[in-house]
């Protein structure tokens, strides 16, 4: 029996990894059906703006105006593709706690389709990984995307 998805969760961040994240679950969710709905996530991560000594909330108001576009825009390229349920939201706060525990509580996610980290061994020793918490700690099936549609490897390797 193959396994249905019903609410599929994509956090993206204008990265080419969660672009290619993006076409894949675009790809499942087309595969699963009308009844599967794809929830689309951009995290604006509020410990940013900490070290910032005068703090402006106009600063805060254009990411999220820029990230409401960039998430139409997605909506539009599925739309496009034959996906019939599709909605964004744009959260604040801790990336991997939003996207690993909190939404997909309250939205009842079975799925997370999420792109795999650039980051290198260093940066994820000392800040971690988004991509890794939220597989070791999310509640559902996470698929970790780092080929194109065709399956072919889409991610640079780091140059040494």
């Amino acid at each position: 029996m193959l396994q249905r998805y019903k609410n599929i969760l994509v956090p993206v961040d204008g990265s080419r990894e969660a672009e290619l994240a993006f076409k894949k679950a675009v790809s499942v969710a087309k595969r699963n059906g009308d009844e599967t709905t794809l929830h689309l996530v951009h995290v604006v991560d509020t410990r940013a703006f900490q070290n910032i000594s005068s703090f402006d909330t106009a600063m805060v108001d254009q990411v999220t105006e820029t990230a409401k576009k960039t998430m139409e825009g997605y909506v539009e390229s599925a739309k496009a593709d034959g996906v019939k349920n599709i909605d964004f939201t744009v959260e604040y706060g801790a990336p991997k706690a939003v996207i690993a525990k909190d939404i997909p509580e309250d939205q009842k996610i079975d799925l997370i389709v999420i792109g795999a980290t650039g980051l290198n061994a260093v940066e994820r020793l000392l800040i971690g990984s988004v991509t890794e918490y939220v597989t070791r700690t999310a509640p559902c099936d996470v698929l970790v995307v780092r080929t194109d549609l065709d399956n072919k490897p889409a991610l640079k390797k780091d140059a040494k």
